[in-house]
C-alpha cells in the first residue's frame, strides 16, 4: 500500500465545500501530523466558518480525512507560509 499525506484548503460555498488548494507533504505520518498540529485554526466547526484546512491521507489512491480545522483569512495566510517552509525543509533534507 502506498500512503501519501496532503493538506487541502477548502472554502464553503452555496453548493458545499469547494477545494481550492493542496499541499503535498510526503509519506511520513509523524511529520504530517506534527505539521498539521502547528497550524493556526479551530477544531470546533460551526455554521459561521467558511475557510478550512484538512489533513488528508491517501492509501492506494483513496482519500481519508484525518483532521479538520476552520481558519480566518489571516490564519490561512500564516498556515500557508508555515506549510511552504516545512515542505521546503522536508524536500531538502531527504537522504
Amino acid at each position: 500500500m502506498k500512503t501519501r499525506f496532503y493538506i487541502q484548503l477548502s472554502i464553503k460555498t452555496a453548493e458545499g465545500l469547494e477545494s481550492y488548494g493542496r499541499f503535498h507533504i510526503g509519506d511520513k505520518r509523524a511529520a504530517a501530523v506534527n505539521l498539521f498540529g502547528q497550524l493556526k485554526g479551530n477544531s470546533v466547526i460551526g455554521d459561521a466558518n467558511y475557510l478550512f484546512m484538512e489533513l488528508m491521507e491517501t492509501v492506494d489512491g483513496l482519500p481519508f480525512n484525518l483532521q479538520l480545522i476552520s481558519c480566518t483569512l489571516d490564519e490561512v495566510a500564516y498556515n500557508c507560509r508555515l506549510i511552504s517552509k516545512e515542505v521546503f525543509q522536508l524536500a531538502n533534507l531527504k537522504s
